[in-house]
């Protein structure tokens, strides 16, 4: 076994025989690419509490109506289908209610909200350009996050707190030399501390790539573009 085949592209397909089993992971999937797909309504102009509405109604139909049983790997990314699958839902949210109302009538349990998402939308840039803006944010925070409770098992939550920044982002002479006092540590020490756990921030981002990826061609693909959109971040 591959380490392609755990990922979400196999449990898109593996749900088409079992659907009840592979939804928690379909709704982990979902959670996964509610930012870009909340960026996207916002870029196509709907206010913010309607887009929260048809970022909830896309992602309960997806489920309900099983949008995953039409997915093919060999066609592509599997955001790219999703946000095909996205635009075919709001032309017909437009074309049926011309504006979907606040609630609409319905209640949606399987996704929480968090209205943070809506900061960091520039709604000024192109809907498909956000899209992937808040994919690739969505990957990094991830990793990010993981390699925060990494940190904070191995008993250096400290030292990660103290230089996180500098992860995505490199800091000059005097940032690394207040951290350095603040840790109590020597300059080249917490420098390699640093380089390390760049590195291991790179692993991680890497294994969420991976996650809707096949085989290692779309892999290096998608880090590819995730490079484009983060730069150095990515790196």
């Amino acid at each position: 076994m591959t380490r392609f085949d755990t990922t979400h592209w196999s449990i898109v397909l593996r749900a088409r025989g079992s659907a009840d089993a592979a939804r928690p992971a379909l709704e982990t999937l979902c959670r996964t690419y509610r930012p870009p797909v909340l960026a996207y309504i916002r870029g196509r102009g709907y206010p913010p509490e309607a887009a929260e509405d048809l970022a909830q109604a896309f992602f309960t139909r997806f489920l309900e109506h099983a949008y995953h049983a039409d997915a093919d790997p060999d066609r592509g990314r599997f955001r790219a289908f999703l946000l095909t699958a996205l635009k075919r839902f709001l032309i017909n949210s437009d074309m049926e209610n011309h504006a979907l109302k606040r609630g609409g009538g319905l209640h949606f349990d399987a996704l929480s909200t968090n209205t943070s998402d809506i900061a960091m939308i520039d709604v000024r840039a192109a809907p498909d350009v956000e899209f992937e803006r808040n994919w690739a944010m969505t990957i990094l925070d991830t990793a990010l996050r993981r390699l925060r409770a990494e940190a904070e098992q191995a008993g250096k939550l400290n030292l990660f707190e103290h230089v996180h920044e500098f992860l995505t982002e490199r800091p000059d002479d005097a940032e690394y030399e207040q951290a350095a006092n603040a840790l109590g540590m020597r300059r080249n020490t917490l420098a390699v501390a640093v380089h390390r756990m760049r590195h291991r921030l790179r692993e991680l981002v890497r294994e969420e790539v991976a996650q809707t990826t096949l085989d290692r061609d779309q892999l290096d693909a998608e880090l590819s573009g995730l490079h484009n959109v983060l730069g150095a971040a990515a790196q």
